[in-house]
């Protein structure tokens, strides 16, 4: 019994050890491997590692926060130009709203629209019949609006910054980017860039091994071969006929030094840091990018000043040309437009499409003020293009005798841009949503002055296209109102959380310019001039603001309860920044508003657009073919 106890121990620690010493074997396979998936380090692993849209350099900063990197200090001036440049929260909403919420002024209307109805408490708007979202934030707790022009800034999003999309980030830049998106090309250059950051990861390992001595060389050689075939070119097309053979030797020797035991905590720190480096090589391009796209829509573009140079020339050249309706342009029975612009071609498309459309053309009166730059040429242009039966007079604002001498220069409506997150409580489908609101420039508030013998006119902002016949505008009953303006009910003051609270009902709508209806001789009566310089001066002294901000308070100041609703039908806006209006809406709309930075004329204009506004443009001067203006 006893020895047959002790065979059956024998056998019992005999399996114990069979057992353990299969532990072992497994244990000793699995934590490389764990090591070589990234498990360690909080379980990030080197190939699949989450980018987050942070600020571009945390992660850059994280690894290698001693060591000076070039590009970065380069990036920090980028950022500064951008700040001066566009210096303004996000951008588009990728939301259609088959009726626009941009028009709406009831509360009625709000109700269908998930607009915040109660008066007591501003909410965020939620989205209506949502029919395309690019952008959308996950995991973002908090939602509050926020609006900025040019130091106007509102409340910041609620959420965490790395939940940051592009979109949040760059704003409509992120669009046009997608818009424009090309197939992938280069292929080759790509992968060769693939194979260049394994092989730096391998290098420094292999080239501590002195039994590797040969293979360190091969190594050192395709890497140096690899940098100067890419510094050569950067595309497929530049790369020498042999490169397919090197593709093989480097591959061959990443492949050979894969197969040696290195450390492997050391590739992933490499590959990390050359990760990093990577995303920190993207920013500073994608940086680039916005500030060069704001470059682009905020410039004139090269064709346009050679048309006003040769205007300029050619007015000066020809026999002055006597003003034959010039008794028109004060005569107040008449039906008066005034048009704010610097831009030949604007100017002339707002001129052309409301004569067009009207019925008596020979009633309607246009003032087109301009800058003593595009004076000659603007006259020019109208001398040689006249439209139908209209008097169209050019005023330069420099050479006018106005009381108010500070404010003789021309500036353009001012667009402000608010950005929100959508209302919805499914966290994955909320979006980034975007309006552009024009608001009066300065030069709006000497038109009571400058034209002191009207009693009415409609100001057209230059980057308006009129569809429909404008004429019932003058025989609107404005019951006491001074500006008559669409209002946009989707953003409310209270919502505008970087304006002073002081005499601001918090509920009440914002308005916009671009189709404005103004009783001058009620302007006059009110002072509404004199209120504007007066809450300007107010606010100037105060201090810690830009100049835009302050101008921006002190316009919805002197409006406040002066502004008389126009119907929806007047007018729909966004066609500067909202890919997906209803092409319906577009065509029952009496005018179009290309509000937003992708103005019509430029050639990042939104595509499916622009028709509307170049079949309003006499394309038949040689002055657009010498210059090569294709709009």
């Amino acid at each position: 019994m006893k020895g047959g106890g002790g065979g059956g121990g024998g056998k019992r620690r005999w399996r114990v050890l069979v057992v353990g010493v299969l532990v072992l074997i497994i244990l000793s396979t699995l934590v490389p491997l764990a090591f070589l998936l990234g498990l360690h380090n909080g379980f990030h692993s080197p190939g699949f590692v989450t980018v987050q849209p942070s600020s571009p350099f945390d992660s850059f900063n994280r690894i290698n926060a001693t060591k000076h990197h070039p590009q970065r200090d380069l990036s920090v001036r980028v950022d500064e130009v951008l700040h001066r440049f566009n210096p303004v929260l996000p951008k588009k909403s990728d939301i259609n709203l088959d009726s626009r919420d941009m028009n709406r002024t009831s509360t009625t209307d709000s109700k269908k629209r998930g607009l915040p109805v109660s008066p007591a408490v501003v909410a965020i708007p939620s989205p209506a019949k949502k029919t395309k979202t690019k952008a959308s934030y996950k995991g973002v707790q908090g939602k509050t609006v926020n609006a900025s022009h040019n130091g106007v800034q509102g409340a910041i999003v609620n959420a965490d910054e790395t939940q940051r999309t592009c979109q949040l980030k760059y704003g409509s830049y992120c669009l046009w980017r997608e818009e424009n998106k090309e197939p992938l090309r280069d292929a080759k250059v790509k992968h060769m860039k693939d194979l260049l950051f394994v092989a730096r990861a391998y290098y420094p390992i292999i080239a501590k091994m002195p039994s590797q001595s040969k293979l360190t060389r091969d190594m050192k050689q395709n890497i140096q071969e690899f940098e100067r075939i890419l510094s050569e070119g950067s595309a497929d097309a530049d790369l020498p006929p042999q490169v397919d053979k090197k593709f093989q030797k480097m591959e061959a020797v990443i492949s050979k030094a894969k197969s040696f035991p290195v450390d492997c905590n050391n590739v992933d720190k490499k590959l990390r840091q050359i990760l990093d480096l990577t995303d920190d090589e993207a920013s500073f391009h994608m940086k680039q990018s916005v500030f060069l796209y704001q470059l682009a829509v905020q410039t004139m573009p090269k064709s346009l000043h050679c048309l006003s140079m040769r205007l300029t020339v050619e007015y000066f050249k020809s026999a002055p040309v006597e003003i034959e309706d010039s008794e028109k342009f004060s005569d107040p029975s008449l039906l008066h437009f005034v048009i704010i612009s610097d831009n030949i071609l604007a100017s002339s498309v707002v001129i052309n499409s409301t004569a067009l459309h009207a019925r008596e053309s020979k009633n309607f009166v246009f003032h087109v003020l301009t800058d003593e730059q595009n004076y000659f040429a603007m006259k020019q242009w109208f001398i040689r293009n006249p439209c139908k039966q209209a008097a169209i007079q050019v005023l330069n604002i420099e050479k006018l005798e106005l009381d108010n001498s500070d404010t003789k220069k021309l500036s353009l409506p001012a667009e402000f841009r608010v950005s929100f997150t959508s209302g919805d409580n499914n966290l994955a489908s909320q979006g980034n949503r975007t309006y552009y609101l024009s608001i009066f420039s300065q030069t709006h508030y000497l038109l009571p002055e400058i034209f002191h013998k009207l009693k009415k006119v409609v100001v057209l902002d230059h980057d308006v296209v009129v569809q429909r016949d404008l004429s019932p505008l003058w025989e609107l009953d404005m019951e006491g109102k001074v500006n008559g303006a669409l209002k946009s009910c989707s953003v409310r003051l209270g919502q505008l959380k970087s304006l002073k609270r002081e005499g601001f009902d918090t509920n009440a709508c914002l308005w916009m310019s671009g189709l404005n209806v103004i009783d001058l001789a009620r302007w006059r009566e009110l002072g509404v001039s004199e209120s504007y310089l007066k809450f300007y001066k107010q606010q100037m002294s105060g201090g810690g603001e830009s100049r835009e901000a302050i101008a921006l308070q002190a316009t919805l100041l002197t409006f406040q309860d002066k502004v008389y609703a126009l119907d929806d039908k007047w007018a729909v806006s966004g066609l500067g920044y909202d890919y997906y209006i209803n092409t319906q809406t577009i065509k029952n709309a009496a005018t179009l508003h290309y509000n937003g930075n992708m103005k019509p004329w430029l050639e990042l204009g939104i595509p499916q657009y622009k028709s509307y506004w170049r079949k309003n443009l006499n394309r038949e001067d040689r002055f657009l073919s010498d210059c090569n203006v294709n709009p």
